[in-house]
């Protein structure tokens, strides 16, 4: 029994960083394109 509770207590864990590296890369995927499209408009203003 203990080996069990062990066993879910790391999955938990591991669950919990994924779900962290997941939102992390989604958020700066947004962040990534919300800049290129920011440099995009401002490329546009100067020509």
């Amino acid at each position: 029994m203990t080996f069990l509770g062990y066993f879910l207590q790391y999955v938990i864990i591991m669950l919990i960083l994924a779900a962290i590296g997941i939102a992390g890369a989604c958020v700066g995927k947004k962040l990534r394109e919300r800049k290129d499209a920011k440099q995009m408009l401002e490329g546009q203003d100067e020509k």
